[in-house]
């Protein structure tokens, strides 16, 4: 999906964007992707790949979430440096974040405690990849960042039922739901759990700006500074997708993080803002995930 998205926002700039898929590179492979670099020779890098999912995923398959993002990150940012990639984004996720900590979640917080328990595998192999990007700065002066992203969404989602986040999952069920005539809809959790999301282009309009504008050691968020309860969510979708049953929260299933923002005073401050307002967003990812059926 944030692949998808920076193809997008990277055809307005005056740059070739060479993709790892397009290429066919294994990414966790080092000899493949060494000669994806060698054919490339890319003068700047933005790591986005490796596998995610929600809860659900997070709780089946903690081991493949977490090795799969390890492997990329123990293969894509060596190479970069092999080959003098002149800089390098590493794109993390909010799960990062210790799971008391401080809201809006600051990155002088990260490391300071345990992080959510249903996220830690994944959460610790994004972790790893930071500071592999911090170690490189360290030893070899590279000029390797790190970012964090809030809760994404938009085209090009996973809404698959194993592995789908909370938008692309609750979307997908209602719309389902709509079409069978299901008199309810049961989502996990109480509803009451904050989530900060922001859409796909926003993210990769931020990504760019960053690449242009930010080369500091430490990790930098990229959010949108609203954070929205997980009922209200399921309530705008159901205006998006037209689903007119009853929702009920099962306060049996796990809620992870009770709030989950971020502190992007410092993106702000740098002079970038999104553009996307959540409604109009998730109206745009429905169209989307229309036309996939």
């Amino acid at each position: 999906m944030v692949g998808q998205a920076l193809k997008r926002r990277l055809a307005a700039e005056n740059v070739t964007a060479v993709a790892g898929d397009d290429n066919d590179a294994d990414l966790r492979d080092p000899a493949r992707l060494d000669s994806l670099f060698a054919a490339a020779r890319p003068r700047q890098v933005i790591v986005v790949a490796g596998k995610e999912a929600g809860i659900a995923g997070n709780q089946k398959q903690p081991a493949d979430l977490m090795l799969d993002s390890l492997m990329v990150a123990a293969t894509v940012i060596p190479t970069a440096w092999r080959h003098g990639v002149e800089k390098l984004l590493y794109l993390a996720s909010s799960c990062t974040y210790p799971k008391r900590a401080p809201q809006p979640l600051s990155v002088e917080s990260l490391w300071t405690g345990p992080v959510e328990p249903t996220s830690k595998a994944y959460a610790v192999a994004k972790l790893a990849g930071m500071q592999l990007c911090d170690a490189y700065r360290l030893q070899h002066g590279t000029g390797f960042i790190s970012a964090i992203k809030a809760d994404t969404f938009g085209p090009g989602d996973d809404f698959s039922l194993d592995n789908s986040h909370v938008v692309s999952a609750v979307m997908r069920r209602m719309h389902e739901a709509k079409l069978s005539g299901n008199p309810v809809l049961e989502i996990w959790g109480t509803g009451e759990p904050r989530r900060e999301f922001i859409y796909v282009d926003d993210l990769a309009d931020a990504i760019v700006f960053l690449m242009k504008n930010y080369d500091d050691p430490q990790p930098i968020n990229i959010g949108t500074g609203v954070t929205t309860s997980i009922r209200e969510l399921a309530e705008l979708l159901r205006n998006v997708t037209g689903y007119q049953g009853t929702l009920r929260f099962d306060s049996n299933r796990p809620d992870g993080m009770p709030l989950k923002g971020l502190n992007s005073a410092p993106l702000r401050t740098l002079g970038w803002a999104p553009t996307w307002e959540l409604t109009a967003a998730l109206a745009s990812t429905y169209e989307s995930f229309l036309t996939t059926l």
